[in-house]
């Protein structure tokens, strides 16, 4: 395990009552109301926001990925992010799928963005060789 040696930022929040519940950051900059996934309940649930803070950070590591090439990203990338609960054998598990839309670039140098953003972003090595994840070009 890698122990961080300087903490670039902490994210911080408080959640009650669980999948029925509420989460706010210490900043109140994020304030929602949780609900089970599949719910007609109103609110967002985990595997929601797991999927947005993924997707967003692994644009981030495309971009520095691009730096790297002397490349910009085009203006429209997306990551289509999909994280799935489920079980098995009465176990609860993730799995993930990245769609990635990289407009304007080639197949070729969009794979090795992505490949390579994938060995940096930090939620995709909280999940290596954790959970099932597949990436997309599209």
């Amino acid at each position: 395990m890698t122990k961080i040696e300087k903490v670039l930022y902490t994210g911080k929040t408080h959640t009650t009552g669980g999948r029925d519940g509420s989460s706010r950051s210490d900043d109140a900059q994020l304030d929602v109301k949780l609900s089970p996934p599949g719910s007609a309940q109103p609110g967002t649930n985990p595997e929601q926001l797991f999927a947005a803070g993924w997707s967003a950070c692994f644009i981030g590591a495309m971009g520095i990925a691009a730096g790297k090439r002397k490349l910009r990203l085009p203006a429209d990338t997306a990551v289509d992010a999909e994280v799935d609960l489920g079980t098995t054998q009465g176990a609860y598990f993730l799995q993930a799928r990245l769609n990635v839309s990289l407009p304007g670039l080639d197949r070729e140098t969009a794979r090795a963005l992505v490949e390579d953003a994938h060995q940096t972003c930090p939620y995709s090595k909280a999940t290596r060789n954790n959970i099932q994840v597949e990436l997309n070009l599209v």
